[in-house]
């Protein structure tokens, strides 16, 4: 038998590269459906490639693709963007953007659901998540509507499926050949699984605990059913746990010895995580149907709502839908959902430190993550994230650099531990700022564990086959064995691919002045 030639020093360094995205402009597709300035982002999309970064990531929206009428798809700005993307030698991250764009952090842009789903919602507005005063959130259908027939004869979860499909139909090319690497399936608010709780249109400011979204109708008649048949008829949807700007220990759900430790409250916060996990899972196995086949991974994103996630209550978590708390996992339920589905976690605030914030909110973003990603390995399945805000500091990135490794680079071969992809969010003329990008430049590099850019994705264990058919539908039971709380895998104090110490930000200053 031949012996095998030992890998070089680089090979085995290769396998601790990390790919880097690089999230697009959020109107890079106007709301009339054209690509802006495309000579503009062609320069920017070369700039990046030279930088050595491997992809950029786009939102596909629902309101601009299908805003005509049901089923009238028009994907030719999209085909136009995906076009120039893969002549400027980049991959792509599709996100089925199936919400609203505008009234969250860092929109921009206005883009709303396609008209003809607004004129069902004035005649019905209970297919809008809705909260306990009655004010409706136009950002993403209820998941009470996922399987109701309110739209000319389709589910929700049918017009998702449908535009999916369409998808792959009109963009088949870029699916056959590799391009397009992973489809992110939008699952709510700002396209992450959880429901809109914080929405700072209807005035909510951090940190605020949010309240709780499942007052319209259709959620609100599923309640009562469980409820009764569980033998509670007489149990309501909660009414004391306060408004969005409220901290927990004002409201008596969230308070020491609040609802939420009863009977009463635990099956209240088990029915509403639950009605999320589900939500999920059935258009996770919509996008897989339409999607099998096709060399391309699935990814569905979770929000990192770090605040109060120190406090007993985690009041913030438990309104976006994770009943998260020291004895109770609530991330390792949606892993193991997505295990499933063969689909990577997208997690966010990869940027953020305990340190940079405040502490009355009780915030712990570094612990959060921790968690969640060690949800994510624990189950088997791959993890991704980004950052939630724009940074351009040494800071912002080497804490990136720490999650992407959080056991550090092995000059032997595979880390112990690795994210599958960081999508840095975002393109801007401040990204592209001539100081910003030398910085940013760096943390390529380092993401890449000081190799060159690979545009084998094999080389770094990245092997995308013909996405196989989804697992058999899991029992709820099963799903929540995964609540046992489990410590998380250890996290090293700092990165060992720094991008730089005090001296570079003493140089980057001076040449910033100069």
């Amino acid at each position: 038998m031949q012996a095998q030639t030992p890998l070089t020093y680089n090979e085995k360094m290769l396998a601790n590269y990390v790919p880097v995205f690089v999230m697009l402009p959020l109107g890079v597709v106007t709301v009339d459906n054209v690509l802006e300035d495309k000579d503009g982002l062609e320069r920017q999309l070369k700039e990046l490639r030279a930088a050595g970064v491997d992809g950029v990531m786009t939102d596909v929206w629902w309101g601009i693709i299908e805003s005509q009428g049901p089923k009238q798809y028009d994907w030719s700005a999209y085909r136009s963007l995906f076009q120039l993307v893969r002549e400027c030698g980049l991959k792509l991250q599709a996100i089925m953007s199936f919400h609203q764009c505008g009234g969250n952090i860092g929109d921009v842009v206005n883009i709303p659901l396609p008209p003809w789903v607004l004129d069902i919602g004035e005649s019905d507005p209970d297919i809008f998540y809705t909260n306990r005063t009655g004010n409706r959130n136009k950002e993403y259908l209820s998941l009470g509507v996922d399987n109701r027939r309110l739209f000319y004869g389709r589910t929700a979860v049918e017009i998702y499926s449908d535009c999916m499909q369409s998808f792959r139909e009109n963009m088949s090319d870029f699916l056959e050949d590799g391009f397009i690497v992973d489809i992110e399936v939008g699952l709510g608010p700002a396209g992450e699984l959880r429901y809109p709780s914080y929405p700072r249109n209807q005035g909510w400011v951090f940190p605020g605990i949010g309240e709780f979204q499942c007052y319209d109708k259709y959620l609100e008649a599923e309640f009562k059913k469980v409820a009764t048949s569980e033998g509670h008829p007489e149990w309501e949807l909660p009414d004391n746990a306060g408004t969005y700007n409220d901290s927990p220990e004002s409201t008596q759900f969230f308070g020491s010895n609040g609802t939420y430790l009863t009977e009463k409250g635990k099956f209240f916060l088990t029915w509403y995580s639950n009605k999320l996990l589900s939500h999920g899972d059935q258009i996770l196995d919509e996008a897989n149907k339409a999607f099998m086949d096709c060399k391309v991974k699935l990814a569905a994103k979770v929000s990192g709502i770090h605040w109060w996630y120190k406090a007993d209550n985690h009041a913030a978590e438990f309104t976006a839908g994770y009943y998260n708390l020291k004895d109770r996992d609530g991330y390792r339920p949606i892993a193991r959902m997505l295990s499933r589905h063969y689909g990577i976690l997208n997690f966010t605030c990869l940027e953020m430190r305990d340190s940079e914030q405040s502490a009355d909110a009780k915030c712990g973003p570094q612990e959060l993550v921790q968690q969640v990603l060690s949800a994510g390995w624990r189950e088997n399945i791959d993890v991704a994230g980004e950052n939630a805000l724009s940074r351009y500091d040494l800071d912002g990135y080497n804490q990136i650099l720490l999650n992407a490794r959080p056991n550090g680079v092995n000059k032997e071969g595979r880390p112990k531990l690795r994210m599958y992809g960081v999508t840095y969010l975002r393109l801007s003329d401040d990204l592209m700022q001539k100081t910003n990008f030398n910085i940013f430049k760096t943390f390529v590099k380092k993401m890449h564990a000081d190799q060159d850019y690979c545009p084998d994705q094999g080389k770094y264990n990245h092997h995308i086959g013909p996405l196989e058919r989804s697992k058999p539908k899991m029992a709820i039971e099963y799903m929540l064995e995964a609540t046992e709380p489990m410590e998380p895998f250890p996290w090293d104090k700092e990165t060992d691919m720094s991008v730089g110490g005090v001296l570079t930000n003493l140089i980057d200053t001076k040449e910033s002045t100069t």
